[in-house]
């Protein structure tokens, strides 16, 4: 099973919500997020999966690289 999560930054804590699935979780750094992130994951699909069945989770980021040059008009 795959899980896929989208992370981003409130401005105070890494934020990681569900695609596809209603989890949301949040930790102050990346690595408290990620740790909650499993538990998160493991709790929602308590007794509901097979033990032995494999979850994988899947982060997608959005990352600010920078910005371009204004636009003005005339």
């Amino acid at each position: 099973m795959l899980i896929k999560f989208e992370i981003y930054n409130d401005g105070e804590y890494w934020c990681a919500r569900g695609i596809g699935e209603d989890i949301f979780t949040q930790g102050k750094t990346l690595d408290e997020l990620m740790k909650n992130v499993g538990e998160a994951v493991s709790l929602h699909f308590e007794g509901e999966i097979p033990e032995d069945e494999e979850i994988r989770i899947l982060s997608i980021s959005e990352i600010e690289v920078g910005k371009i040059a204004k636009v003005t008009s005339s």
